[in-house]
């Protein structure tokens, strides 16, 4: 009978690990990886959460019209590990928001690799280490 808990307890264990790596997304599936996009407007939201946060920003487009994006970043863990928490940016800073655009433009998505404030010079991703998967 022991033996069996042992054996059904492994079983689970692997079968739950490998549940987590399917369930993670692919980021080429939802970005363009090898394409960058920079876009600049008033942040509007910030979800400081796992497994990734995400910057919404109001960006106004060449046309005129004012368009909301969804950038997603790295999760709680890793940001806080790189001094970012959830009151290092408020509602109404403008930030300039380089990254990987999303594959539906009409989805207004991008994945950052570079964020930058330039109100008082504070950047991201610049500096080795400042990265998430």
């Amino acid at each position: 009978m022991r033996r069996y808990l042992v054996v059904s307890f492994i079983a689970v264990a692997a079968l739950s690990a490998s549940a987590r790596v399917y369930a993670h997304h692919s980021f080429a599936a939802t970005y363009r990886e090898k394409d960058s996009v920079t876009i600049e407007g008033e942040l509007v939201q910030l979800d400081f959460r796992n497994p990734h946060s995400f910057v919404h920003v109001m960006v106004k487009e060449k046309d005129g019209s004012m368009v909301r994006y969804a950038i997603e970043w790295g999760g709680v863990g890793q940001l806080g590990q790189q001094g970012i928490t959830r009151d290092t940016f408020k509602v109404g800073d403008h930030v300039v928001i380089s990254g990987a655009p999303g594959r539906n433009p009409a989805d207004h998505r991008v994945r950052m690799v570079t964020l930058k404030r330039p109100s008082d010079g504070f950047s991201w991703g610049q500096a080795p280490g400042q990265t998430f998967d």
